[in-house]
């Protein structure tokens, strides 16, 4: 794939096609442009920064038709420590975060699993992110990846997850973990041919991977110690506010039988148990409302009931 850098047109970015670039360049004046095997060589001639001092909020140069992905995993309890291993009990969750190109919609999807190692947690957030597309026919649109999980970058870009694949879904070393995962994600890779990936420091102030990593939280937040039950798995459509249009959302839950299911409750307040009002008075307040009935028809305002 070429990247067309536009550093002086009608609209400065990075387009994938030249149709597209020649309509930012053609006839105007002083218009520079280049075009590059590598995003990372269109970025650096536009002058996107890389430094550490950028790595804050990830200035994405703007391609028209793309869809942006923040995702990302987690777990309380990493087993990658000496002496330690993950518990059947231990909390981790996935998240990610959809922008639609030319949309003012985002989509946010998290769910929890437990005994599952925080690499097992950042393949799912991807599998779940690329699901989520395919259901709704956006595979042919340009998609940019942003996670920061080298684990999942690396095996999907230095063609690791082509060599498993070849060997019969084995490393060289000996058995795959999460071969499954990687099986799964390789059938969804397979149907983006305009799909391109960019790593980002982890818990960095850009607002898509603040916002992955707080969806993970609050889900495991919302987990108990149980073994083996997981709360749903939870996709929300959010409508960004415009200068015309005020907020709107709306939410939408995919959840697996195979497990039993507790629900999330995110961004909301605890919901007060209703009581219904008893079906059966006592006899001091039967004997109240004899009383008042009473009084009533002394005072004559039953005497249409009579007729």
């Amino acid at each position: 794939m070429k990247y067309y850098a536009v550093k002086k047109g009608r609209k400065t970015g990075i387009y994938t096609n030249w149709p597209d670039t020649q309509k930012q360049v053609s006839g105007f004046s002083g218009a520079q442009y280049k075009s590059f095997g590598l995003r990372q060589d269109a970025e650096d001639y536009l002058g996107v920064s890389h430094s550490k001092e950028d790595s804050q909020q990830l200035d994405l140069p703007i391609v028209p038709g793309q869809i942006l992905v923040y995702t990302d995993g987690g777990s309380r309890s990493h087993g990658n420590r000496p002496g330690e291993h993950v518990k059947a009990d231990d909390k981790a969750a996935w998240a990610f975060a959809i922008q639609l190109a030319d949309d003012e919609k985002q989509i946010t999807g998290t769910g929890g699993e437990y005994g599952a190692t925080n690499n097992r947690m950042e393949i799912m957030a991807l599998v779940r992110a690329l699901s989520f597309l395919v259901a709704h026919d956006h595979q042919q649109e340009p998609i940019l990846v942003v996670s920061d999980s080298r684990y999942v970058l690396n095996a999907i870009t230095k063609k690791w997850l082509a060599s498993w694949k070849r060997r019969g879904w084995k490393r060289s070393a000996g058995p795959l973990v999460n071969a499954e995962l990687w099986q799964q994600l390789d059938g969804l890779l397979r149907q983006f041919p305009k799909i391109n990936f960019k790593w980002t420091k982890g818990h960095a102030d850009n607002s898509g991977n603040v916002l992955v990593d707080e969806l993970l939280n609050q889900t495991m937040d919302a987990m108990k110690h149980q073994e083996g039950d997981a709360p749903d798995e939870n996709v929300t459509v959010k409508s960004l506010p415009t200068d015309s249009e005020p907020q709107k959302a709306a939410s939408e839950s995919t959840q697996r039988p195979e497990r039993k299911k507790r629900p999330i409750k995110l961004d909301t307040d605890d919901i007060k148990p209703v009581h219904e009002a008893p079906t059966h008075l006592s006899p001091t307040t039967e004997k109240s409302v004899h009383d008042i009935e009473e009084s009533l028809k002394q005072l004559g305002l039953f005497d249409d009931d009579q007729h």
